[in-house]
């Protein structure tokens, strides 16, 4: 993250977001798979790296290495793909509002005040316990801790969607995005940016 100013002078913080190029790997269509959709690549696995399969999966579209990220998306009857096109930043335009998906950071096991923001119990008068969740079971029916209860336990680490960002700015020579705000996940991880 880092932050950009408009020419009126206001600081809007951004997230950047390297989006491309994504090759089209593979075009799926009725005839031979039943359903159409388009397989996009990103990023290249060392070579070593790579399995002989996926060395020929990304020759066949005319790459030199294997994506490290593979991603298929239905498409629609008009819209039209060839194998080895490039999909770049171009797609976008400042101002466009777009949704990205991805892993949240994994924050551990947490208590619940951290976890689902309770209030905690007293911190004085000799309450020595101040961030336990308290009485859960009620009383003599169910006589049980009902399902779904709030309680601490494994926290991130999770598939969330962030909509409705703002686009600021599209850097098409570095196939840079900047989007208003945060994002799911930690540096260097990866992102689905849909329109």
């Amino acid at each position: 993250m880092t932050r950009i100013f408009t020419e009126e002078g206001a600081a809007v913080p951004v997230t950047v977001i390297e989006a491309g190029p994504c090759p089209v790997v593979q075009i799926k269509t009725d005839e031979s798979d039943g359903y159409s959709a388009v397989q996009l690549g990103f990023s290249a696995k060392k070579a070593k790296r790579a399995s002989r399969p996926e060395l020929g999966h990304a020759a066949r579209a005319g790459l030199e290495a294997a994506p490290r990220i593979l991603r298929e998306f239905e498409v629609g009857d008009d819209e039209e793909f060839e194998l080895g096109q490039r999909l770049t930043v171009e797609v976008f335009e400042a101002g466009d509002t777009v949704k990205v998906t991805g892993t949240s950071k994994g924050r551990g096991f947490q208590g619940v005040v951290k976890r689902w923001g309770f209030a905690g119990r007293p911190a004085s008068h000799g309450h020595s316990h101040s961030r336990t969740p308290g009485s859960m079971g009620p009383g003599t029916d169910p006589s049980r801790v009902i399902k779904g209860k709030k309680l601490p336990g494994r926290m991130g680490g999770v598939r969330k969607t962030i909509l409705n960002l703002e686009v600021v700015k599209v850097d098409t020579e570095r196939n840079l995005l900047f989007i208003k705000g945060g994002v799911p996940g930690s540096r260097n991880s990866y992102v689905l940016i849909t329109k």
